[in-house]
């Protein structure tokens, strides 16, 4: 991911589809367009800038320029003196009603270019439905976000003070397996879900668990057996964007439980 904001001609290049104008000609005449190159216009106005965008494959030929797409937002303040997380605005849509407009906070994690989607329980996604009148408006959203960064960035530092033991840390690993796999599934190993990347992440703090856990379920190439069949898998990379939010918003949440078991007084509740 880049550290230096995505120029008008690199978003082009990456994503026609943000420069669509016109909805999908399946979508009825009740739906409501929102175009995205007009949203990421108004978000750089208010000093957030794209640093990457990532779109949906399409098997229909006819849905291309119209799929789902999100992008990432990082502060000018996080720009120009970059930490070691950072805090992010997400931008989701598309123009075929896959999926309606949503902005959403998020955290970037410079060490292994991790990118975690904050659960619902700790900040509620700002949408607009594409269907009816827009009754919201972008500078809202983006005051929301803003305002929630700070308490956004003490909670990291909150799940960085919280140390667990192995078995804790197997408990968050097979808690996490539904965000995954289906009950049929099982794993060679647990611990391959917490099998560092990297030297930084031998760590045994619940944020760095949290990191090493989404890493490798996003990853792949964590091997098992079908349990009804008995034919052996080996995970593949998650590249859908539903699913990689899915995941990463059901391990922010199992992260915000354990933190509570762990030390009540420091509760992650908003």
């Amino acid at each position: 991911m880049s550290q230096l904001p995505l120029t008008v001609e690199q978003l082009k290049q990456q994503a026609p589809v943000l420069f669509t104008e016109e909805p999908h000609f399946q979508t009825s005449e009740k739906y409501h367009f929102v175009s995205s190159i007009q949203v990421i216009n108004e978000i750089k106005s208010h000093n957030w800038h794209p640093v990457s965008v990532q779109i949906s494959s399409v098997k229909d030929e006819d849905k291309e320029g119209y799929q789902r797409h999100v992008v990432r937002f990082r502060h000018f303040d996080d720009l120009l003196s970059p930490k070691e997380n950072a805090v992010e605005l997400l931008l989701f849509n598309s123009h075929d009603r896959s999926t309606a407009f949503s902005i959403s906070a998020g955290i970037f994690r410079f060490v292994c270019s991790n990118g975690l989607v904050i659960a619902d329980s700790v900040f509620e996604s700002y949408k607009i439905k594409h269907i009816g009148d827009r009754t919201n408006d972008i500078h809202t959203a983006i005051d929301k976000i803003t305002s929630f960064k700070p308490q956004l960035e003490y909670k990291i530092n909150t799940l960085e003070a919280i140390n667990l033991s192995d078995g804790e840390k197997e408990a968050f690993a097979k808690s996490s397996l539904s965000l995954r796999f289906p009950k049929h599934l099982e794993l060679d190993n647990i611990n391959d879900l917490l099998t560092p990347q990297r030297d930084e992440d031998k760590r045994d703090d619940l944020y760095t668990t949290l990191n090493v856990i989404q890493e490798n379920l996003l990853s792949g190439n964590i091997s098992g057996v079908n349990k009804e069949t008995g034919r052996r898998f080996t995970s593949r990379e998650i590249t859908s964007i539903a699913k990689d939010k899915d995941i990463n918003q059901g391990l922010w949440d199992i992260a915000e439980r354990i933190a509570s078991i762990k030390v009540p007084e420091m509760a992650l509740a908003a």
